[in-house]
């Protein structure tokens, strides 16, 4: 009973929901019961998922339960967070969760259907409310807005993709008729170059071979200028012209010598705008947080987890690499220098991981608290 409203505690019924492009399943655990029962919704039809969500309530109501409360979950991934907002703002609470995190038997082959994986999240959903917190992970919702700012790095890199695959299949096909230099590239008259080239042996270009090379220009000009909008918005969020979440922060990295506007924007965009409770939960965020393996008189280090934020660890091993060119007089540069200046190989870049981890900290610690890191310049106006 609650005292302040007078009113019975709510009694959870757990809903577990595996998404698919062509069908949702909708699993339900009533209270007082261990057996899942299972419902089918056409994928996308959110309108008769919460005809079927009332209809699990209604149902759990008249087998003589009062207040229930429906305790809503499903995996990240495909479908991403939209699904998750929707449910909120109609007042029923919703858990994403990390699949990757679930425990699974290792016991011979593992059975999978949609039905075992409905009946798992709801019991795994159950044991992590009920305050078992080794069972799995719940996946922070973010807003709109943090969503939203990732793409302004998250397409440059797939921009700068099919930029590489364009420039290879041209100098892929030039070469095949022993074209080694290819000019206009980046810009400049390539119709009129291509128009007189010779092949190898002397011989004017194909008319089919003609054509798929204009074609693969016109493209890479098309990707050249979306790279060009991307950096002029980019810039615009850096001068503060258009507000995303932790958008000061960014203005505030590219003080230092070794950021520039890209790391910055990168780093803000899928790291900073979230709040970390310690240095080892912004390392595990990240992936670069160490894997020990110790078992008996086995004892071992396994590397990084490479759990977390793939993009933003790239950035951050690229960010370390700048450090030791644009801050030599860091202490972080001297620490490198002195434990891995030595190295080559493999070691050097077990080196430079470890001082991407220790310069996110720094960064963070930078960030949160203005501490600049010890000996690191910062630029000048």
């Amino acid at each position: 009973m609650n005292i302040q409203t007078g009113l019975p505690d709510p009694i959870d019924c757990f809903v577990a929901l595996e998404l698919s492009r062509s069908k949702w399943l909708v699993g339900a655990l009533f209270p007082g019961q261990d057996k899942v029962t299972t419902t089918t919704v056409a994928g996308g039809d959110t309108a008769e998922l919460l005809s079927v969500l009332e209809r699990i309530a209604n149902k759990a109501t008249d087998r003589g339960h009062s207040n229930v409360r429906l305790r809503v979950c499903f995996e990240a991934g495909y479908d991403g967070f939209w699904l998750a907002r929707f449910l909120i703002a109609r007042g029923i609470d919703t858990t994403v969760l990390d699949a990757s995190s679930f425990l699974v038997s290792r016991r011979g082959r593992r059975v999978k259907t949609d039905r075992i994986d409905v009946e798992a999240m709801i019991f795994t959903l159950k044991a992590f409310l009920l305050g078992d917190k080794s069972v799995c992970r719940a996946v922070r919702l973010p807003t709109p807005e943090e969503e939203d700012a990732k793409r302004l790095v998250r397409e440059r890199a797939q921009l700068v993709k099919e930029r590489t695959r364009n420039v290879n299949r041209i100098r892929g096909l030039l070469n095949l008729h022993g074209i080694r230099s290819v000019r206009g590239l980046w810009g400049g008259e390539w119709r009129q170059w291509l128009a007189r080239g010779r092949t190898g042996d002397g011989r004017a270009l194909g008319p089919f071979l003609l054509n798929e090379l204009v074609r693969q220009f016109e493209r890479l000009r098309l990707v050249a200028d979306h790279l060009k909008a991307l950096d002029a918005e980019r810039a615009a969020v850096v001068a503060q012209d258009v507000e995303v979440p932790g958008g000061s922060k960014i203005a505030m990295l590219k003080q230092l010598c070794g950021v520039g506007e890209g790391g910055a924007t990168t780093m803000v965009t899928e790291i900073f705008h979230r709040q970390f409770k310690n240095r080892r939960h912004l390392a595990s965020y990240l992936g670069l947080a160490p894997s020990h393996y110790a078992s008996g008189d086995v004892s071992r280090d396994q590397g990084i987890s490479k759990a977390g934020n793939q993009s933003a660890r790239v950035m951050m091993v690229e960010l370390a690499w700048c450090w030791l060119r644009y801050q030599p007089q860091s202490e972080l540069t001297r620490w490198y220098r002195q434990r891995f200046a030595q190295k080559t190989g493999r070691s050097g870049k077990i080196g430079i991981v470890a001082l991407a981890r220790k310069l996110a900290i720094a960064l963070w610690r930078f960030i949160e608290d203005g501490l600049v890191p010890t000996g690191a310049r910062l630029k000048t106006s």
